[in-house]
């Protein structure tokens, strides 16, 4: 059974959570190179007897300097948080990332921060770690203050598979190149996206695939195509493999990105209900037709492709 985790959203953490492990970043996607990095920290659990925190940021802090990055997350933040019970993590602090968070002094986010509020014993941060005010601070100046604050800073090496840096931006970088199989890889687990049914235009029940309709929010686009899914609603413990678009629709000259999931041998109303969608195989990229009959004759060609994905 998954253990519960402590979650908030200051500095103000309970006195049995101070003098911890902590590890400082962003675990978009929590992928191998991250699960490296927590199996190391629960050895340290283990060994020196204390718990484990997670501090992050919402929102991440490239999206708040950069507004016009809208896609972008691997994982929402719910996926992340039950992933790090996985991890046995005994609590997370998400501090909002705000402008006021933004122009924190290095020097304060280490003594009135790590220090003062959550008196870190083990630090565990990647070597690019960047912190404070205009990106001041770094590994070396963190390095510099172990004696002072009494922490030691813990610079994991970073994971290599096939000569690549296991990281979250090579694994958005494939996403965006339909390289899924390599995506899957490097999660240890099928990509996914969890988001709300909504009411859409119907166009599939018009063409005779009925699709249930999720807004993907802020999650990375991937390359826009055709995907073998399957499907879970919450709460329920039953999968139901599919078919899924995820695109812009050409053929009916739209152009905000939706992801439309037909599942297999399914009868029943999905509208308002939170469906977990994992991507198994990437079967080809969107196109535009010149009709609706050269789509509808695409479609059969890609339920049987699906259909054959285990």
């Amino acid at each position: 059974m998954v253990k519960s985790i402590n979650l908030y959203k200051n500095f103000n953490i309970k006195t049995h959570h101070k003098g911890s492990i902590i590890l400082i970043g962003n675990f978009d996607g929590l992928h191998l190179g991250h699960q490296k990095l927590f199996s190391s920290a629960n050895n340290f659990k283990k060994k020196h007897s204390l718990k484990l925190g997670v501090l992050t940021f919402e929102p991440m802090p490239k999206m708040y300097f950069n507004k016009t990055i809208k896609n972008f997350r691997i994982s929402n933040q719910k996926q992340k948080i039950n992933f790090l019970k996985k991890f046995k993590v005994d609590f997370v602090i998400t501090k909002k990332f705000d402008k006021k968070f933004s122009r924190t002094k290095s020097i304060n986010f280490i003594e009135k921060i790590l220090k003062k509020k959550l008196n870190a014993k083990f630090i565990f941060v990647s070597n690019n770690f960047r912190f404070g005010n205009k990106r001041e601070g770094d590994v070396k100046q963190l390095i510099k203050f172990e004696n002072k604050c009494n922490f030691k800073i813990i610079k994991p090496k970073p994971l290599l598979v096939n000569k690549k840096i296991v990281s979250s931006t090579l694994i958005r970088n494939y996403l965006q190149k339909g390289k899924l199989n390599e995506v899957n890889k490097l999660l240890n687990r099928c990509w996914s996206i969890e988001g709300r049914v909504q009411k859409g235009k119907q166009l599939g029940k018009k063409i005779g695939f009925p699709t249930a309709n999720i807004d993907i929010k802020d999650y990375i686009a991937a390359c826009p195509g055709v995907y073998a899914v399957k499907a879970k609603v919450s709460k329920s413990l039953k999968t139901i493999k599919g078919i899924a678009n995820l695109g812009y629709r050409p053929t009916f000259n739209e152009k905000k990105i939706l992801l439309e999931v037909h599942l297999f041998n399914f009868s029943g109303n999905l509208y308002n209900k939170d469906l977990t969608v994992e991507f198994l195989k990437f079967i080809r990229k969107e196109k535009k037709f010149d009709n609706v009959n050269q789509l509808k004759k695409q479609i059969k060609i890609d339920l049987l492709k699906a259909k054959k994905v285990k």
